[in-house]
Formats: structure tokens, sequence, C-alpha cells
């Protein structure tokens, strides 16, 4: 089997793709760390739409790719951006996901967290709106047994005039939350909206009124998410959180070292990229569970190269990405996208993936996998 890829220059050179995958297994849940894999919504081919509409999803798709992740163990953080919260999947179509996704959770014993945020607000809002914005996906999420994640609000970004506004904001959604939830602080390189969250676009002083909401209510956060991309900043975080606060790592440049840890402790992880990467993801945890962390990290590093590939600037188009990678798995039938989404991606990227995780056996099909980059290549006029 071999494959001529394109070059940046416009030749062509001769690829020889992987003909076995890695070898993984399903298995139980982690003992040393909690996992949740962030995923996708598969689009539905066939709906006669357009990227502004409201999205068109493929339930059955969607729902199997979950079944997937929670086969090999992982938790699945759902309806977060990685699903296309606010870039193609609107409140109405997220509901929705929520109420499937909780349902078949409960269904197959899979655990799952939901994200909770104010996408219903499509205009300039106030702090008293942002709040009942906030309390009704609560509800929602409440409803369906998930766990709460409360994700970074564009409309309370907007609308907060300083760092006071958000421990008000959030200290009332705490009080109201009956079980502890999760913290998301989403930074500015996944949604440039976010800029300045928490009061300040000054890390250091954002990162004291974070502290300080979590300070106030540690009976009720079972942790944080961090997705800034920088390992010191999130390893400062982890250090200075309350007993019994977990630190999440949603950094996609620096997992294998952050969920490893040091000897002051280690992060669990919430990650959009274990969701291509999820069996290979879950076989690392497995031997991480045995005290193996150089093992761990033999499996995992190689990752980084791709995940840092799928996550490079524009940062938030890392979903794009994401879904063709579970087309060339054989996840999905169609490389098609809520938002018209698979369009924000080059062909170079589109090729550069394909063989970096072809070279770590993703694929558990390297042949169907090939003939689908094949007709990727030839609809950009790339013959064989």
């Amino acid at each position: 089997m071999t494959i001529r890829l394109p070059l940046a220059d416009g030749s062509l050179r001769t690829y020889e793709p992987r003909t076995e995958p890695l070898a993984v297994t399903p298995g139980t849940p982690f003992t040393s760390r909690t996992v949740f894999s962030a995923a996708h919504v598969v689009a539905d081919p066939f709906a006669d739409t357009s990227p502004d509409a409201p999205a068109a999803v493929d339930w059955d798709a969607t729902l199997a790719f979950r079944r997937h992740l929670w086969s090999h163990g992982l938790g699945v953080a759902e309806a977060m951006d990685t699903a296309q919260r606010g870039m193609g999947l609107d409140w109405a179509g997220a509901a929705e996901l929520i109420r499937r996704s909780g349902a078949e959770a409960k269904a197959v014993g899979g655990r799952i967290a939901c994200g909770v945020g104010t996408d219903q607000l499509t205009g300039p809002a106030t702090l008293p709106e942002v709040r009942a914005a906030y309390e009704e996906q609560l509800a929602l999420v409440e409803e369906t047994g998930a766990q709460a994640i409360l994700m970074a609000s564009r409309a309370l970004a907007a609308a907060a005039s300083g760092p006071e506004d958000y421990l008000d904001v959030y200290g009332h959604l705490l009080r109201q939350a009956s079980e502890p939830v999760v913290l998301h602080w989403l930074g500015p390189m996944f949604d440039p909206a976010l800029e300045g969250y928490w009061g300040s676009s000054d890390l250091d002083a954002a990162t004291g009124t974070f502290l300080d909401v979590i300070a106030a209510h540690p009976d009720k956060v079972d942790g944080i998410k961090v997705s800034l991309l920088e390992a010191r900043r999130e390893i400062d975080i982890r250090r200075r959180l309350p007993g019994g606060v977990r630190c999440y790592t949603g950094d996609d440049f620096n997992y294998p070292e952050l969920i490893a840890g040091d000897e002051q402790g280690f992060s669990h992880a919430l990650l959009g990229i274990f969701d291509p990467l999820g069996p290979l993801a879950a076989e690392a945890v497995r031997v991480l569970d045995t005290g193996d962390t150089a093992g761990f990290r033999g499996l995992l590093d190689p990752t980084v190269e791709l995940s840092r590939h799928l996550f490079q600037t524009p940062t938030r188009f890392y979903k794009t990405g994401v879904v063709f990678l579970a087309w060339l798995a054989g996840h999905q039938s169609h490389f098609t996208m809520v938002g018209g989404l698979q369009s924000a991606r080059s062909l170079p990227h589109f090729t550069r993936a394909y063989e970096l995780a072809d070279g770590l056996g993703l694929f558990p099909d390297p042949k169907l996998a090939e003939d689908r980059m094949k007709t990727l290549l030839a609809l950009h006029g790339v013959n064989q």
C-alpha cells in the first residue's frame, strides 16, 4: 500500500502507510486518574442546511462514538467546545445532545459530565440574564444525572465590569449546584471572546480571582479544567488548590507530563485530543495505573506532535482535525461538520494529520484510512 502525498511546493512524495493498527483492547475505568475525553458531534450529511442554520446532527453516529469512548474506560465530557458549542452547535442542539448522551450514559454505565454555559443568549446581556441562563442549563444537566461543568461564558466576559462580578455569578451558581461541579477556564486561544476572563487580561490577577472562587466554595468544586496551554501555570494553580479539589488538565500541548505529575501532585484529564487518541490514551493510563510512569510516557509522549499539529493556531479550529481523523478511523461515514467547519483547515494540514495519526497506529483499518485519504486528495485535484 502506498499513497502519494502533496508537499508545500506542489510536488508529490510516496508514503507507505502502516498495515496494522496499534494493538489495544477495551477495558474498565482507571484507578490512578480520572480521565474524560471531550467528544465531537457527527453531522447529518444529508440535511439540506447551511453553515448559519441550526445544526443537523446524526444522532446514531454521535452516540455510537460515545459508546466507543466508554468501552475503553474513558469518561465523556459532553457538549463542550469539542462538540462545537458556539461554533455550529447552538443551545437547542446542545440541550438535545445532553439529554440523549445522558440517557445513553445511564444505559451503558458510562461516566459523563456536561457543559453548562450561557449560549442561549444571542446578544448583549445583563448580569442577571447571564446568571439566569447559567441556571437554566445547570438545571437541565442535573436533571439528566450528569456532572456539571461550568464553562466560561462569552456573555459574562462581555457583561462583567471586574473580578467582583465573576465572584458574584459563580458564587451564586455554586451555592445552587446540587453536586460538586468542574470549573472550566478556557483561554482566548480557544475562543477570542473570552479574553480577560475572571476580570483581567493579566493571567496572574485572573488566577487569583479564579482561586478565590474555589476557596469560597471548596465543597461545591469537584475540580477545575485549565485550558491555557501553559504547563507551568497549570502546575502552579494545581499546587494552590484546596485539598480534595482536582485539577483536570485541558492542556493539549503538555498533557503527558501534567498527567504523570511530579513529587507534589498530578493532573487528571479532560482533553479534546483524547477524542482521536481514545484507545491509545486509555492504554497509556492503564500502564500508569500499575505505577509505570516511564511506560505511560513512552506511549503518550509520541502523540504530542499530532496534538500540537491539530491545535495549531487558529487553535479554535482543532475540531476540524478531530472530525477528519474520526472519518479516517471509520467512526463516521463522511467528512461533513455542523456549521460547514470541514473547510476550516487546509489540505497540507489534513495530509500531515493523516501521516502522524497513521504513524501512531490510530486507524483500526489502515486500508480504509488510506482509501478515504485518497478520496480527499482526489477532490483537491491530487490523483494517485
